[in-house]
């Protein structure tokens, strides 16, 4: 063997040095040439107050020139196809490994996506009926929801030397209910809903929205058409007239020399209303959607989606319906059970997969659970799956608050999971404000100091113990521990919840005290959502305010969203003698040549598209004339560009004093955004932001009791602080507060607690604990009240 002679150490190789992800410059959003290094394979946590731009340098920076790059590889015909990505605004990022991002954003809310689908468990457990299954019935596809069986007969012509005709028959087996088209469930609507029968057409019978006597253009087919009497009351009407009122399909008719197309009421509603999205629905055309609409399992397949010849295979006495409807933890325990060596490979792959499940904290759920209905945690615990059991090293994981939606029973193990990917030798980047995973940082980069324009710099990096003696806000308030109160508030009455019986939920009879801050709590998987959103939310007077995203376009803002800018435009026309349409962008006073977008886009088909700022009104989105009205000396469009803390002081005294929208900005700075522009794009603000802008604009409602699930999601350890005296103000105002909660600081603070437990899915949904935080951390008999023993210090 060859001996070294050579004692000196030999220089390192060159492909050794790239062990830092080096970043220049970055000016996203509201960074301020923010230049920082952060270490490879390595845990780096980035934290700062909401809105400080940790998400526009993770996300925005790092991650999407990682995206933008790995997609350039690729020929311009498959970019085609690809989502076009704009180099972010930086100098230099150099380092860069390729990036997985695990985010918030929710899984497709179509109705046929469900859990099973996202992970591509339900693909093996189809392949696993397909070739064990009795009887036999097909290929995978036959035991699909997605795929429809099809049938064809007919001829075709071969061109192959002499041509000659063939008979073919063509049949696809899939597993598709035909009844609910693969949904579960199918819509009925109330006619009661639609019309009066007891009135005629003349007398106004139709009571859908748009459909008065004084909308005489939608009411005019019906009454005009001389298919139908409209002086006859519908409940009158023979076979023959009601099939025309309600179903007959479009027929053209001459009304006054114009032709116009006539249509059954049925069809006619269910293309103006029901073929669109409901969120995107204006509140009284909502409310007549959820009354006149009803959605029930299918009865043909019992809403397992599946068709019959798919739900009669079986493996021993379980059908895929029935392997997809247990909860995953007990799916996993059947499949280890099952012996089939000709199948052994599938069966290792599936149950890794279900074992994923387990070990993620979401054995609780099922395969059918449709994937709308998770929460914005669950989704990206669902992401994590597919990365779980990756041969993948080197590569940069981005997390966006992967603790969102956990107990601090459960934020153990996703820390456990986050250690694991780092020390594969993987670059693991965590937006992140919990301090339980702040902890376990290798190295912490904290933005701000403040929010908005007051945010965009790195004010510290370095090890967790640096940071607690830094001096930056995070590191101040790090090991913030709230304390019990010393006199809770009594209630004023009880809000009854008898036999809630909803998911997991085990015939569950509570009294949720009115008049108080109450919080529910319990494990992620427990039955919270259940109980709240199935027994609270939906009464009268209850206002809920959920996770779910707000739906606006680039051109939607803080002002449009809230109903701001409504008094603004009647406040700029007033003083100036005009028309308010003249002050909306998206209306009369919209810059012609933008449109009212301030920018110009041009599409550059598989490469990234290119917005350039108006040359003509300069970004500021409004005609030139426009800006020449004044108010309190300001024009509109620097009215937009204000802060919220600005503008409260703008329309609060003054020429410019205008009780209605100075009404509006308290609201918005009571949540903490007076940082927010006006006019700042819907589509740039950070998920804290989002639900903190819904909880403003729903303080306006006349409602007794709120109901709040996890509304610090996303907030700053200094934030939490605020967000607990808004909640004093609205029930020291009479408000009932019921907030479904995991943070510590909420539960020491509140008057009262309801726990469930004491596991997930069936080990969980009933209450473990009712009574003050105080008793239960005195009790600790469940693993809330141990959790929150020894976050008060007791």
């Amino acid at each position: 063997m060859a001996k070294r002679t050579n004692a000196q150490p030999s220089a390192p190789h060159a492909a050794d040095r790239h062990d830092l992800i080096r970043v220049h410059g970055a000016r996203v959003n509201n960074l301020k040439d923010v230049s920082i290094e952060i270490p490879k394979r390595r845990l780096t946590v980035f934290t700062g107050v909401s809105g400080s731009g940790k998400s526009s340098l993770v996300f925005g920076t790092i991650a999407a020139e990682s995206q933008r790059l790995i997609n350039e590889t690729y020929s311009a015909f498959v970019q085609g196809f690809m989502p076009t990505l704009a180099r972010p605004e930086v100098d230099v990022l150099d380092g860069l490994t390729t990036a997985i991002i695990v985010d918030q954003q929710r899984l497709g809310s179509d109705p046929r996506s469900t859990v099973g689908t996202a992970t591509d468990a339900n693909a093996m457990l189809r392949i696993l009926f397909s070739r064990l299954g009795q009887p036999h019935i097909g290929p995978p596809n036959a035991y699909s929801f997605n795929v429809a069986s099809v049938r064809a007969t007919g001829a075709i012509t071969v061109e192959r030397g002499a041509a000659k005709t063939v008979r073919k028959t063509y049949t696809r087996a899939g597993g598709m209910c035909p009844r609910c088209e693969g949904r579960g469930a199918v819509s009925d609507i109330d006619l009661a809903q639609l019309f009066d029968d007891s009135k005629s057409l003349a007398e106004g019978a139709i009571t859908v929205p748009g459909y008065s006597i004084d909308g005489h253009w939608t009411l005019r087919p019906f009454t005009e058409s001389g298919f139908l009497d409209p002086d006859k009351p519908i409940r009158a009407y023979t076979k023959k007239e009601m099939r025309d009122f309600l179903y007959r399909e479009p027929t053209k008719v001459k009304i006054n020399g114009i032709n116009i197309t006539y249509e059954g009421l049925i069809p006619k509603v269910q293309k103006s209303f029901l073929s669109k999205d409901r969120e995107a629905m204006q509140p009284h055309i909502r409310a007549f959607v959820d009354r006149a609409v009803t959605f029930t399992a299918c009865p043909e397949c019992a809403g397992t989606r599946l068709s019959e010849a798919a739900r009669s295979s079986l493996i021993g006495e379980i059908s895929i319906a029935d392997a997809c409807a247990m909860q995953i933890s007990d799916l996993a325990a059947w499949v280890r059970g099952l012996d089939a060596p000709s199948v052994a490979p599938l069966l290792t792959a599936l149950l890794r997969t279900l074992e994923s499940f387990e070990e993620i904290g979401l054995g609780y759920l099922a395969l059918d659970r449709p994937a709308g209905t998770l929460s914005g945690g669950e989704s990206q615990r669902v992401k994590m799956i597919r990365h779980l059991g990756s041969s993948l090293t080197d590569t940069t994981y981005v997390f966006d608050e992967p603790t969102i939606g956990l107990h601090p029973h459960d934020i153990q193990r996703m820390n456990g999971l986050l250690l694991r990917l780092r020390d594969k030798g993987n670059t693991v980047l965590v937006v992140e404000h919990k301090p339980e995973t702040i902890v376990i940082a290798d190295h912490v980069v904290d933005l701000g100091p403040g929010a908005g324009k007051a945010g965009g710099s790195v004010c510290f990096e370095g090890t967790v113990e640096e940071l607690r003696t830094g001096g930056t806000l995070t590191g101040r308030h790090f090991d913030d521990r709230a304390t019990l109160k010393e006199d809770v508030r009594k209630p004023t009455g009880t809000l009854e919840i008898r036999g809630a019986a909803e998911h997991n939920l085990r015939d569950v009879d509570v009294d949720v005290p009115l008049g108080v801050l109450t919080v529910i709590t319990g494990v992620a998987g427990s039955g919270k959502s259940s109980l709240v959103h199935g027994s609270v939310s939906g009464r009268e007077g209850v206002v809920s305010i959920d996770q779910g995203a707000i739906r606006g376009s680039r051109r939607s803002n803080p002002a449009t969203y809230t109903g701001l800018l409504d008094p603004i435009r009647k406040a700029f026309a007033k003083a100036n003698g005009v028309k308010p349409a003249l002050f909306s962008a998206n209306s009369e006073g919209a810059c012609p040549n933008c449109n009212g977008a301030g920018v110009i886009y041009t599409d550059l088909a598989m490469m990234a598209g290119v917005a350039t700022v108006c040359e003509e009104c300069e970004g500021k989105r409004f005609q030139a004339a426009v800006l020449e009205h004044h108010l309190g000396g300001r024009d509109i469009s620097e009215v937009l560009a204000m802060s919220v803390g600005e503008a409260e002081e703008f329309f609060g005294a003054g020429d410019a004093r205008t009780p209605a929208a100075h009404t509006i900005l308290g609201r918005l700075a009571d949540v903490g955004l007076g940082y927010l522009t006006l006019g700042q794009p819907l589509t740039t603000l950070s998920g804290g932001e989002r639900q903190r802008l819904k909880l403003a604009t729903h303080m306006a409602e006349k409602g007794g009791v709120y109901v709040l699930d996890e509304p610090t999601a996303g907030l700053h350890l200094a934030d939490v602080e605020q967000l607990l005296g808004l909640l004093d103000r609205l029930v020291d105002a009479g408000k009932s507060v019921v907030v479904v909660e995991h943070h510590q600081a909420v539960m020491a603070h509140a008057d009262w607690i309801i726990d469930l437990g004491p596991g997930a899915g069936h080990d969980g949904g009933r209450i473990v604990f009712e009574g003050t935080p105080a008793d239960l951390v005195a009790d600790r008999s469940t693993l809330t009240g141990e959790h929150l023993a020894a976050y008060v210090g007791n």
